[in-house]
């Protein structure tokens, strides 16, 4: 790919997320974001060409141009789940290949309420009777493919609660996160169960907070940018005939392939490289299972070898594989139309060697995101340094 259609991150911003005052918007959060990652970039608003947002329920991203300026910029909304954020930078990204921007923005952002995700089941395509039986609380889904999943590979259900204090450690040493206290496996084990075989630290809590990334033509980027990250893939598949995923009616005897699998691979063959290059990974940990079995699909591990990488610490900061160094979902919560944002935040600092006390060692070169979202919908990145 020549420098005139790759594309380039130059800047990262982010709200911190948690949980704020009522009168702080999801919109507000947003901008906020949107002003870190233009200071990052060294650009304005009015530099931009193109914008794109996403926001699973605080509004219409694009009426942010009334508090950033009204400069007739093109400004898409996106809506695609636990995948907005993914969606939104392979939107972006898009438009620069096709010449319609040489630089553009990406925010996601939300603020929920607390308890659970509540979910209209005609969005999804079911009637009313669905979700009257309680068939639309996500957290059974989670603990039915999570279970099922421990099961069929031999794993234990202490992994699951290794993969939580391991979020919580990470979380205590990023500013930004919700989730600031570190819990020992024994604490998440006997917390109070929600959905076997998972725990109330097992999960991510829906929360508050915004990301956003400045996007560049490559043949710019390096104007813009002391160190520039390649976008090197980004790709987003959704589900096929046979595979469980969230809000699914039925499951089959055989689960199919998720589509996780698919835009895993895509990404990689794109970025003409293969899983094991990965030195830097964030993947969607709605719970702990979820970070088990996207480690296998997204093909970072082979099934059932998840045990053997914990017990090693490969997947903490100092490890081979270091994932979700900024605590994932389970530490930071999860604004659904800012998490896929908030990896890819993650994921350059990492390769530009700025994540402070979560920094990883060997200066990676190679990162990966991975973002799922209901009912369905799977956007991976593969970020690079320029010294791939």
């Amino acid at each position: 790919m020549s420098n005139a259609t790759a594309v380039s991150i130059v800047g990262v911003g982010a709200h911190p997320f948690g949980r704020h005052a009522p009168e702080l918007t999801g919109m507000s959060m947003g901008a906020d974001a949107i002003g870190a990652a233009l200071a990052d970039a060294g650009l304005s608003w009015s530099d931009m060409d193109y914008a794109v947002g996403g926001s699973n329920v605080s509004g219409k991203p694009d009426t942010l141009v009334g508090q950033l300026g009204l400069t007739g910029i093109p400004f898409v909304n996106v809506r695609n789940g636990c995948a907005t954020g993914g969606v939104a930078l392979a939107t972006a990204a898009n438009a620069i290949r096709a010449g319609e921007a040489e630089v553009a923005l990406v925010v996601g952002f939300d603020k929920h309420p607390r308890g659970a995700f509540a979910a209209s089941p005609a969005d999804y395509g079911h009637q009313d009777w669905y979700a009257e039986t309680g068939l639309m609380i996500t957290t059974q889904f989670f603990a039915m493919k999570g279970r099922r999943y421990l099961h069929e590979h031999g794993l234990k259900d202490q992994v699951l609660a290794q993969v939580a204090a391991k979020a919580f450690r990470n979380g205590a040493l990023n500013p930004d996160a919700w989730r600031r206290t570190e819990l020992s496996e024994e604490e998440i084990m006997a917390a109070r169960v929600i959905n076997p075989p998972l725990t109330q630290y097992m999960f991510c809590s829906p929360s508050e907070g915004a990301a956003a990334v400045v996007l560049a033509r490559s043949d710019r980027a390096a104007d813009l940018c002391e160190r520039p990250v390649r976008l090197a893939a980004v790709t987003k598949r959704t589900r096929r005939f046979g595979s469980f995923e969230v809000f699914a009616p039925w499951l089959p005897p055989e689960a199919g392939v998720s589509p996780s699998v698919d835009a895993a691979q895509a990404a990689f063959e794109r970025a003409g490289l293969i899983a094991s290059d990965v030195q830097v990974a964030q993947l969607q940990d709605t719970d702990s299972a979820a970070e088990i079995y996207h480690m296998a699909e997204t093909g970072l591990c082979g099934h059932g070898e998840q045990q053997q990488l914990l017990d090693l610490g490969e997947t903490a900061p100092t490890g081979r594989l270091p994932i979700n160094t900024d605590g994932g979902c389970l530490a930071n919560g999860e604004p659904v139309g800012a998490s896929g944002l908030r990896q890819v935040r993650e994921v350059v600092l990492q390769l530009q060697g700025r994540a402070g006390a979560r920094q990883v060692g060997g200066s990676p070169r190679v990162g990966f995101t991975h973002v799922y979202g209901a009912p369905g919908i799977s956007a991976c990145t593969v970020l690079t340094t320029t010294e791939v």
